[in-house]
């Protein structure tokens, strides 16, 4: 059996979006689950619109999300005369041939047909030319297609799908510029590169057929194909900016793991009986073509969310505290600036269980720092205004005996508040506020015990101070 070869190849027009970033998670997973090989090639025969930051882009988003390729990045591009000497092959065999027609020739025979539908084919007066003299102008090489018959493209996903000839036309692989059209170039770069499988959206499937036709005209295999239907929003309809976040670096900049996100992409499209939580060791094991289905995934950010907190509360902490400093740096952000990391390090266990992305737990890193007050969120402030003086003096009282063991600091609260003839959730209320200064935080025992006696100490009594006196 071949070794199997997958490929990325994107367009360097625009950022790395959720949908190709897909793409290249199902072929990766196949190269990888099947000790093959994983290509990346950057289509940039659009000199106009490709762009050097777009490229980055793709190349920083795939290594990010863990998707390394193998060998070099190939710019489809470098390859222009490999593409132009495949063209001049076909003419020479006759499976293409020279058409002159110019676009105000073909845009005359549209008129004079009278159609004016989309799909109507141009059939060139030069198909069957038997003059010996040509033209001494530009022309565009046009493969023949066969009249009769049709092009068919067995598809994983959707079985076996044709067109017929005549709907596709003599269609054009070499511009009168000598640049290669798209189904030209992919299938000569596919070949070369040894590509055995081609995954990919389902709104390349038309493009398949075109592809297909090459393949035979130049006497090569075809690929093995998988369309995969395109990801949908929550309101069913095709993903697009309307929908919001739809760049990998949106979800990157929102603290999302890479993980996380490998795990949710994997699932839209593509399943293994039940299982919704599967770390990347997990998925090469399992991962095959079989699992594609037919139906459009929708993007579910709730699911997203939910996955990425199960990925985060597993993740080891030194691995996380790398994570987190990598995304601050990136980001600009100087939260971790003001925490020393040992102690940082000591609280993620705790605070990565309450998170759903890195900046969550961004967010809620502030009470670690080593100062004797906190800011106060609105209802902090709040809770603070009404909460009577003798429940701050008690729980004063009762933890300044306290040893400062999570037993003894239970003891001390739960006689607060059996003294006080008041529920706990009362105590644990005025405790956020007077030592978090925010309600979302982790337990009150965890972050007495990360924060120590002193700090504890020291910012009851400044909250104390600041509450209003009758």
């Amino acid at each position: 059996m071949n070794r199997v070869v997958t490929r990325f190849a994107p367009s360097p027009t625009g950022l790395l979006h959720i949908g190709g970033a897909r793409t290249a998670l199902f072929n990766w997973l196949l190269a990888r689950s099947s000790s093959g090989r994983f290509l990346l090639r950057i289509e940039d025969t659009d000199r106009v619109r490709s762009t050097d930051a777009a490229t980055e882009s793709i190349t920083s988003g795939l290594a990010w999300l863990g998707l390394n390729w193998d060998g070099s990045v190939i710019s489809q591009f470098s390859r222009r005369r490999r593409h132009a000497a495949a063209a001049r092959t076909l003419l020479e065999c006759g499976a293409a041939y020279r058409c002159f027609s110019s676009a105000a020739d073909i845009e005359m025979a549209r008129q004079a047909s009278g159609s004016r539908n989309k799909g109507w084919v141009f059939e060139s007066p030069w198909r069957d030319n038997k003059h010996a003299k040509l033209p001494d102008r530009p022309y565009a090489v046009r493969l023949r297609m066969p009249r009769q018959g049709r092009a068919t493209v067995e598809d994983v996903v959707h079985g076996s799908v044709g067109w017929q000839y005549r709907s596709i036309g003599d269609f054009i692989i070499l511009r009168s510029d000598g640049t290669p059209t798209y189904n030209f170039a992919v299938v000569i770069d596919d070949h070369d590169m040894g590509v055995t499988h081609v995954i990919r959206g389902d709104d390349h499937l038309a493009n398949a057929a075109k592809q297909k036709v090459v393949y035979e005209a130049c006497g090569w295999r075809s690929p093995t194909f998988a369309h995969v239907p395109l990801i949908h929003g929550a309101d069913g309809r095709k993903l697009s900016k309307r929908h919001g976040a739809e760049g990998i670096e949106d979800f990157r900049r929102r603290g999302y793991p890479p993980e996380a996100i490998r795990n949710y992409l994997v699932r839209l499209g593509w399943s293994h009986g039940d299982e919704e939580f599967m770390d990347t060791r997990r998925l090469l094991t399992i991962f095959s073509m079989k699992g594609f289905r037919k139906s459009p995934a929708r993007l579910d950010k709730k699911k997203l969310a939910f996955l990425s907190g199960r990925h985060l509360a597993v993740s080891d902490d030194r691995y996380l505290l790398e994570e987190l400093q990598k995304y601050t740096q990136r980001y600009d952000n100087q939260a971790l600036d003001r925490v020393p990391p040992c102690k940082l390090l000591e609280a993620l266990n705790v605070l990565k269980r309450r998170s759903r992305t890195l900046g969550d737990i961004v967010d809620n890193i502030g009470f670690l720092e080593n100062r004797n007050s906190v800011a106060l969120d609105e209802k902090s402030t709040g809770v603070l205004a009404t909460t009577p003086p003798e429940l701050t003096a008690q729980v004063e009282q009762e933890l300044s005996d306290s040893t400062w063991s999570r037993d003894q600091l239970e003891e001390a609260l739960n006689s607060t508040a059996q003294k006080l003839d008041i529920g706990f959730a009362s105590v644990a209320r005025f405790l956020r506020a007077a030592l978090v200064g925010k309600m979302n935080s982790p337990g009150v025992y965890d972050v007495m015990l990360l924060i120590g006696k002193q700090t504890t100490l020291a910012r009851l009594s400044a909250a104390r101070r600041s509450m209003p006196s009758d």
